[in-house]
């Protein structure tokens, strides 16, 4: 995917991925990279943000395999944000689509 393309959608993926449910800074690298190839140095520095933005809540949970992790929790703001976001992308691919249409290859 292109690098662009992949910075303007990490937000809304990232946002609404935590959305569904709490997740740790390793297993939102999954969850993502499902979605668009990430890797852990393009996550963290996104969650610190959105952390310091009030879009997530942190808290510790001890875990079976290691040091306790840092999972991160949705703020009411954050789930305006997603939604904000969510609209601004559905509304800039359709016109991108309507733009392209049936041209693309013409």
């Amino acid at each position: 995917m292109n690098t662009q393309f992949k910075k303007g959608v990490l937000e809304l993926i990232v946002l609404f991925s935590v959305e569904k449910k709490d997740m740790y800074g390793y297993e939102l690298v999954q969850e993502v990279s499902k979605v668009v190839d990430v890797n852990e140095g393009t996550i963290y520095p996104l969650l610190k943000r959105l952390t310091n933005e009030n879009y997530f809540d942190t808290y510790l949970l001890e875990s079976n395999e290691g040091p306790p992790r840092k999972y991160y929790h949705i703020t009411d703001k954050g789930i305006t944000r997603s939604k904000e976001l969510a609209e601004l992308w559905n509304d800039f691919s359709r016109q991108v689509n309507m733009f392209i249409g049936g041209n693309i290859y013409e």
